[in-house]
């Protein structure tokens, strides 16, 4: 029941992280904060299609 998601930073638009989530448990859209190489310092990144 894992499926590959896309994390896109919010501030620059780029997908820079790939990653697996359990649709069951969670099935709303995921948001992390991660590095993000373009701005050098730590953004939210959330879930894309």
């Amino acid at each position: 029941m894992r499926v590959n998601i896309t994390l896109a930073c919010t501030e620059t638009g780029d997908r820079n992280y790939i990653t697996t989530k359990n649709k069951r448990k969670h099935p709303e859209r995921m948001e992390l904060r991660k590095y993000s190489p373009r701005l050098k310092k730590y953004t939210l990144h959330r879930e894309t299609k």
